[in-house]
């Protein structure tokens, strides 16, 4: 666990604290010790600070600019992918019954343990984080808040074709649900993609057919 963010020159100092930062609820309470929500609700409040001075110094966007972009950034979505590239969601203790961390639980344990960085390491370890595995999202503009579908939708009304969305497989237990939806474009299977809703899957699929119509 002290490792985890060992790639960016940081070693937890104990266990303790980024133990809780790892802990949910369910653990929690099987276990009688502390869950993360404490220090999820101070990593939000650090990851905003540090991602408004990045925007503040490295931009010239108005204050509305601004908003919008930092929103994108520390939004579920985008701390979802950021913690996929640190491997979280293995270190995540979860109480009997939950066999594994949906996309909130992986965000909001990201959340916590910057939290644990700016505790033990100081504001500046925060900021070698954002700025070594955040920033790059910032620089290649990815969107994790982008509506696919409403733009595949547009895209096809410039040429009078329908879209149509077809739910292909529903698999996993009642609490992990995983859907797998097909985009149709006029009869043809323009892609298909997975998501932990229909309506992520919707959105997945609709992503992979319009960057095949955008080529």
């Amino acid at each position: 666990m002290k490792k985890i963010f060992k790639k960016y020159g940081i070693i937890f100092n104990s266990d303790k604290l980024i133990k809780t930062a790892l802990t949910h609820s369910s653990y929690s309470n099987e276990h009688n010790t502390e869950c993360y929500e404490r220090l999820e609700y101070l990593g939000d409040a650090v990851l905003e600070i540090v991602c408004s001075d990045y925007l503040y110094k490295k931009t010239n966007y108005s204050e509305g600019q601004m908003s919008r972009l930092r929103s994108l950034y520390v939004c579920e979505n985008a701390l979802y992918e950021y913690s996929k590239e640190i491997n979280l969601s293995s270190y995540i203790l979860l109480g009997n019954g939950i066999e594994e961390a949906n996309k909130t639980i992986i965000a909001d344990v990201f959340e916590a343990c910057m939290a644990v960085i700016y505790l033990e390491k100081g504001i500046d370890k925060v900021k070698k984080v954002f700025n070594e595995l955040i920033v790059p999202y910032i620089e290649r503009k990815e969107d994790f808040l982008m509506d696919y579908k409403s733009l595949l939708q547009e895209s096809v009304q410039t040429v009078k074709k329908s879209v149509e969305y077809k739910l292909i497989n529903e698999s996993g237990p009642a609490h992990k649900k995983e859907f797998e939806v097909e985009v149709i474009i006029d009869g043809l299977v323009y892609g298909k993609a997975s998501g932990t809703s229909k309506k992520e899957a919707e959105q997945n699929a609709a992503k992979v057919a319009y960057m095949k119509r955008a080529k």
